[in-house]
């Protein structure tokens, strides 16, 4: 049964940035679901005074739903858009508590978050390295999977947030493989595919060659690829990632692997910058995202370009629906 009303609970991120100003944008649309904003509520009215929008939030109540809400957290300090202030860092990691508290109450529920500044939490001394693995920590899970979608393309990354320098060493055999169980997993439970097809890149260039320019593939990801297949997954490799995205392999694969972020993160911004969509799979609650930056110097200028996160609120309403009909 599908619910009345989903709710999506959004965390507009960096307070400096753009995620006020689009998750502001996203306020104004027409949208079949609830929208909780986890948000200092004067910094919401300051922002949207100065771009002119209008938003109007009741005060967010579990048991009494609103087409608009905010979930109350308080600033540490003023914010000037475009200017980061290191005292808000603490600020952003509530917004994601909380919202994550709320959302896990509900099936119906997904959280969307807007972006974040890496750095300048780092340089508040509390360690983080992006949403994905934050969110891993936070629901005690032992592994999540970041999933791109643009359009028709669906891409995930074998590796998230590390330096190419130690890409290789964590491309074993047995970390392929229960990495790949868990995809498969995932786009059957989230996506309603009945037997996933998925596409594996190489590591190297073309693939290793045969071992000449690299022999990852021989020793880790090949091998990964038959024991994956003996266990009935549809799954193809490795593909040298300079082919593996023509149309000719994309006709038969409904995901690409790619083995590290830069492999398949300029593709997906070159496609669809404005309405790429970042994924966590194998946390158990829906958790979509923009595919994109603070921007700050385009905070609280009215130039910023909310389509990704329309396109994540839609995706999240889509999930939503999928689920409910399982």
């Amino acid at each position: 049964m599908l619910p009345a009303a989903p709710t999506l609970f959004i965390t507009p991120g960096e307070p400096a940035g753009i995620g006020i100003d689009i998750a502001l944008t996203l306020a104004q649309k027409s949208l079949k679901a609830n929208l909780v904003f986890v948000a200092d509520p004067q910094l919401m009215q300051a922002r949207a005074e100065q771009l002119n929008l209008t938003f109007n939030a009741s005060i967010y109540h579990a048991n009494h739903a609103a087409p608009v809400a905010i979930l109350p957290v308080s600033l540490l300090a003023p914010v000037t858009p475009g200017k980061l202030d290191v005292r808000n860092s603490a600020y952003v990691i509530q917004t994601l508590q909380e919202a994550v508290s709320a959302c896990r109450q509900s099936s119906s529920n997904a959280l969307v978050t807007g972006p974040v500044h890496k750095g300048i939490i780092n340089d508040a001394g509390i360690a983080f390295t992006g949403h994905t693995e934050w969110l891993c920590n936070i629901a005690q899970v032992d592994k999540t999977i970041m999933l791109f979608v643009v359009d028709n393309l669906k891409v995930v990354l074998l590796t998230t947030h590390l330096p190419l320098k130690d890409v290789s060493a964590v491309l074993t055999t047995p970390y392929i493989v229960s990495f790949v169980q868990l995809l498969n997993r995932e786009l059957k439970e989230k996506f309603a595919l009945s037997k996933p097809r998925l596409s594996l890149c190489g590591l190297n260039p073309h693939a290793g060659e045969d071992g000449h320019f690299g022999r990852e593939e021989i020793e880790h990801m090949q091998p990964a690829v038959a024991a994956l297949q003996a266990l009935g997954i549809d799954i193809d490799g490795t593909i040298p990632a300079d082919t593996a995205f023509t149309q000719q392999h994309l006709q038969n694969a409904d995901v690409v692997i790619a083995a590290y972020h830069d492999q398949a993160l300029p593709l997906i911004k070159h496609i669809g910058f404005d309405r790429a969509v970042n994924i966590t799979l194998g946390l158990p609650f829906i958790r979509t995202s923009v595919d994109h930056g603070t921007a700050l110097s385009l905070a609280g200028s009215g130039l910023a370009d909310a389509g990704s996160m329309m396109s994540a609120a839609q995706l999240a309403l889509k999930l939503i629906t999928l689920r409910a009909r399982d």
